[in-house]
């Protein structure tokens, strides 16, 4: 019998096709980053001949568009973040690389007081049509400079969105939308996702502020943003199998973020986890659940529950950065404290 062979895909594979698809479909849109395109003073290259980037995410693009929409940037973050804002203040619509979020220290000034305020400064007059790629989150024993999360600290400025998918599928379907928005997105990548890989789905298009429930449900609401999707729904199976029926909720989209999907989970379970790797305090979790709170406080039959790491940064030895990490016993244990 033959058996019938089922396409995978990684992240990296996904937000390249994603990017490709991107600078086909509109001339406006370049690609900006260190090494994007690599090789320095090589005049020609095939389609795996570029470097693509520390994590070769664009590798093969400045062989099919040149380098005159894959363009290499100085190791400078600011000057790097400066242009773009510029570039996408005069009309093209920039995708840029910032290596890591842990380097947004030293390219905040033109995105926190420049880019996210154009539009409204000007009245609507100057667009800032920015997608900003960067990696996040622990498990590959990177250390404290290369594992951080920090959508939180970006949440708290007017002016920007935050899309945070929890897979290569959803991140290649949400893309377009990133790249259509007439604001600063900033989309978060995995690391420990670029290499692993999954079967491929049929596109769909999915839309910022609108959420994916991934598991439907009746006794409890997990919301789960990125990564941690998928303890989530490991958790929602151990839960099944001794009763239990976990809703679970990918926002994909923390700004805007679709509360309202939330809240009619809420009310029909009548209990919310919130799973993130983010740190704790003034975080994306710790504000959902303010916001469900406030809204839905008379639909609650226990106290929400926030399961993230502890408030310190990322170890960097494996056996510490595997106890920081929250995976599915932690979750299961939280849904035992609310069906207390």
């Amino acid at each position: 019998m033959n058996k019938v062979r089922v396409q995978r895909h990684t992240l990296r594979d996904a937000v390249n096709s994603a990017i490709h698809t991107a600078l086909a479909q509109h001339d406006d849109v370049i690609v900006m980053g260190e090494d994007m395109a690599g090789g320095a003073g090589m005049s020609s290259y095939d389609e795996t001949g570029s470097i693509g980037g520390v994590f070769a995410v664009t590798q093969g693009l400045v062989g099919r568009f040149g380098r005159g929409r894959v363009i290499d940037t100085p190791l400078a973050e600011t000057a790097l973040m400066g242009a773009a804002v510029g570039a996408a203040a005069c009309g093209l619509r920039p995708i840029v690389e910032l290596m890591f979020i842990d380097f947004l220290g030293t390219c905040l000034d033109p995105i926190m007081n420049q880019g996210s305020r154009l539009r409204y400064m000007s009245n609507g007059a100057t667009r800032v049509p920015l997608v900003v790629r960067t990696t996040y989150g622990a498990g590959l024993a990177a250390g404290p400079h290369h594992s951080g999360s920090y959508y939180g600290m970006l949440a708290h400025l007017p002016g920007i969105k935050i899309v945070v998918p929890a897979n290569a599928n959803d991140a290649r379907d949400v893309f377009a939308a990133c790249v259509d928005d007439d604001d600063i997105v900033f989309f978060f990548e995995n690391t420990a996702m670029y290499s692993k890989k999954v079967a491929v789905t049929e596109p769909r298009t999915l839309r910022l502020g609108e959420a994916d429930v991934k598991r439907s449900g009746t006794d409890v609401t997990l919301v789960a943003v990125g990564a941690m999707v998928g303890p989530a729904l490991e958790a929602a199976e151990e839960l099944a199998g001794r009763g239990t029926d976990a809703e679970v909720i990918d926002p994909i989209s923390v700004v805007p973020l679709d509360l309202a999907t939330i809240l009619s989970s809420v009310r029909r379970t009548g209990r919310l986890v919130v799973v993130d790797e983010d740190n704790p305090h003034c975080s994306i979790a710790q504000d959902i659940i303010s916001r469900v709170t406030s809204e839905a406080f008379r639909d609650l039959r226990a106290a929400p529950v926030h399961v993230a790491p502890p408030h310190v940064p990322v170890p960097y030895g494996p056996v510490l950065e595997s106890a920081y990490l929250p995976g599915a016993p932690d979750i299961v244990a939280a849904v035992d404290r609310v069906l207390a």
